[in-house]
């Protein structure tokens, strides 16, 4: 059985796109990371400890999926926005300036495992006042990462994408494709 270790439903359409055959257990690993990590061992560490949790609950022959994703702007980690004030920080932040996204997977079955990372550079559009007002409104910036969800209302701030789109969004589609074909839990 094939088990994604997330509740967010854009990793879940994304891993729909490569097989329909899974299922969802959320994990409750600690997400506290180590001083001076940089984003690619911090989300790899992060995905780990995720894919570790779930398959701590389920049987040697699952095999499960962990993710995470951050936002980098000048260096700094940008999390899930801790309110209204954190979210238009960030935003106020990445508006009018390019930022890198990183999302890490591992991937852990029987003994084994795969683990990755991916990341775009994204460029922002500049947002007035009300432009950022509006956007938090929506609710949308709350639960993401550096406080935007390219895939809504957000990309109507985003002026281009370099790299891996998915990995923005929250799980890099072919990357984890050819690793679950590498360690033979998909057949195509």
């Amino acid at each position: 059985m094939l088990i994604l270790a997330s509740a967010s439903p854009r990793r879940n359409e994304l891993l729909r796109l490569i097989t329909p055959d899974f299922t969802v257990d959320v994990s409750d690993a600690d997400e506290t990371l180590p001083e001076g990590l940089d984003a690619h061992d911090a989300v790899a560490l992060l995905a780990r400890r995720k894919a570790e949790a779930v398959a701590a609950r389920h049987s040697d022959g699952d095999a499960v999926i962990g993710a995470d994703t951050v936002v980098v702007l000048d260096g700094a980690i940008l999390g899930k926005p801790h309110g209204r004030e954190d979210a238009a920080r960030m935003l106020h932040a990445l508006a009018g300036r390019t930022h890198t996204v990183v999302t890490g997977v591992c991937v852990l079955a029987g003994g084994r495992s795969e683990c990755f990372t991916a990341e775009a550079r994204v460029a922002f559009a500049a947002m007035s006042e009300a432009e950022i007002a509006a956007y938090l409104d929506t609710g949308e910036p709350f639960d993401k990462a550096g406080a935007y969800g390219i895939q809504g209302f957000g990309a109507r701030y985003i002026e281009r994408v370099e790299g891996d789109y998915p990995a923005v969004v929250g799980l890099p589609v072919h990357p984890l494709y050819a690793a679950l074909r590498r360690m033979g839990l998909l057949s195509v």
